[in-house]
């Protein structure tokens, strides 16, 4: 739909502008930091940043029902800036101009109600949210496009020059920085660090088909954001986890996201979040809260975070009482199914405990909580999730199996309704689908499959002497029609058909 199609009321809106200003603030000591160089932590207290624009207060001064319309009828456009995150361009990156907007087709993921028989076992209604169809199939492609959206920003306007992009991960920030640093060469390069045997096959071969030097590091997750922490710190590189700012203000867009879907009427939300990094929940909780000042909205969703108890130590910081005796302890991860989320000593904490503040305060009511499950229970719900419909990751089971004990335990109604993080792709983690099914999970990941959830291939082959196709020696009708019949014969014993079955078909 071309612009001037549109309501003559929104034309002033609908194509932004540069706007806004934008500075880093730490969450330690409160300093505010130009943002015209990258900046990853606070240079007085080392602490980490969050962006906050000193001009938020134009947001809120348009009508909250101008932006619903706004952001509604931009849906429309074809404009390939505005098609992904930055159809919410003034809450995330006012200051670019759309010339400067990286979009590989990420956000607009959709929302996808579960079965009945799924809400019934689960015991409320719920949705997943698919992230795993952004384009390098997962969440991450969110925060890449901002942040790298801003590094072209700054190519352009001559601030930066022939950058090299570093990133740790556990897989899939990795696939989702090679391929935006991909697009952008040569002007990017990437190096990723994945800790050796900590990443799945299909995870490594991201990055590595994307063209980055990928660095494979002893130990875990942690242990390579120290070596990427010294790198960003000595030598001029620019940092793409979500210690970077704009990392968490692309991710923003999720909430955003769930505020349309549901037409801004957020009253009897829960958003359930898995959290490694802790840079998701960081920006969800932040992208409601900015909906809801500047009037889009007119209340805050639940926030549910779910960890595993191989990794978890925000469940364990919140599980102490509440008040200035809570301390927030590392912890050293055990294997994990929900591989991205296998981190002991998140980045983003200190930005999760300020902000689960400020969202409680603007709630006017605990607005934020945390559970912890099992091993077994994320494998087991990611496929029976998938069992019915779904294309859950691991992640998206650990969200499964968080609501199901948030209801257990009454942190969220049965009344409401819920939305189900899958960060990934299912297929980036099928080799432990197939370790369930074939019953070989190591002993240290505490997963035992049931029966009624493994799956295994049943191999087919006719009576003796019936003939059987091989590669390049085609069989003659008459065999050809012989090996069909006794092929299906047995099938049909299997599925307990019989021939009065199909005949009662034909009939109806």
């Amino acid at each position: 739909m071309k612009p001037e199609d549109f309501p003559e009321d929104l034309r002033d809106l609908l194509i932004p502008e540069p706007g806004g200003q934008l500075v880093y603030r730490c969450i330690g000591c409160g300093a505010q930091h130009s943002i015209e160089n990258l900046l990853y932590t606070c240079p007085d207290c080392r602490q980490v940043l969050l962006i906050e624009d000193l001009a938020f207060g134009r947001l809120a001064a348009v009508p909250g029902h101008r932006w619903r319309r706004l952001f509604d009828h931009r849906k429309m456009l074809t404009l390939p800036a505005l098609k992904g995150i930055y159809r919410f361009h003034e809450f995330i990156g006012p200051v670019l101009p759309l010339e400067a907007v990286v979009y590989l087709g990420e956000g607009g993921t959709p929302m996808v109600e579960a079965n009945a028989r799924l809400q019934e076992m689960a015991g409320m209604r719920f949705f997943f949210k698919n992230d795993g169809q952004n384009p390098s199939a997962s969440f991450k492609d969110r925060g890449m496009a901002s942040a790298l959206s801003y590094i072209h920003y700054l190519l352009r306007s001559g601030r930066l020059e022939n950058v090299l992009a570093v990133c740790a991960s556990t897989g899939d920030t990795s696939a989702a920085a090679a391929l935006y640093a991909a697009y952008l060469q040569p002007a990017i390069r990437s190096a990723v660090l994945l800790p050796r045997g900590k990443v799945t096959p299909q995870q490594l071969a991201q990055p590595l088909g994307s063209g980055a030097r990928v660095f494979e590091i002893p130990g875990v997750f942690d242990d390579c954001m120290k070596v990427v922490e010294a790198l960003s710190e000595r030598y001029p590189v620019a940092l793409l986890n979500s210690k970077n700012a704009w990392r968490i203000l692309g991710q923003e867009s999720y909430s955003y996201e769930i505020a349309q879907d549901f037409e801004y009427d957020l009253s009897d939300k829960v958003v359930v979040v898995p959290i490694g990094n802790a840079g998701n929940i960081t920006a969800v909780m932040s992208g409601f809260m900015k909906f809801l000042r500047a009037g889009v909205t007119d209340t805050l969703p639940h926030i549910l975070g779910v960890q595993s108890e191989h990794a978890d130590p925000v469940y364990r910081y919140y599980a102490q009482p509440p008040g200035d005796g809570r301390r927030f302890t590392p912890v050293t991860v055990r294997p994990s199914v929900a591989q991205a989320a296998m981190i002991g000593n998140p980045v983003s904490m200190p930005r999760v405990i300020r902000l689960a503040q400020d969202y409680d305060r603007l709630a006017g009511r605990q607005a934020v909580s945390f559970v912890r499950v099992s091993e077994q229970q994320i494998m087991d719900w990611q496929l029976t999730a998938n069992r019915n419909g779904h294309i859950a990751c691991t992640h998206g089971g650990e969200c499964l199996a968080g609501l199901v004990a948030a209801l257990e335990q009454g942190l969220v109604d049965a009344s409401h309704t819920a939305v189900l993080d899958s960060t990934a792709h299912a297929l980036k983690f099928a080799g432990f689908q197939q370790m369930y099914f074939d019953n070989r999970f190591p002993p240290e990941f505490e997963v035992v499959p049931r029966a009624e959830l493994a799956n295994a291939p049943l191999a087919v082959h006719p009576a003796e002497g019936v003939p059987v196709p091989r590669p390049g020696k085609p069989l003659s009708d008459r065999d050809l029609a012989c090996f069909a019949s006794e092929v299906a014969e047995h099938i049909a014993g299997v599925l307990g058909l019989s021939v009065g079955d199909a005949a009662d078909d034909r009939r109806d």
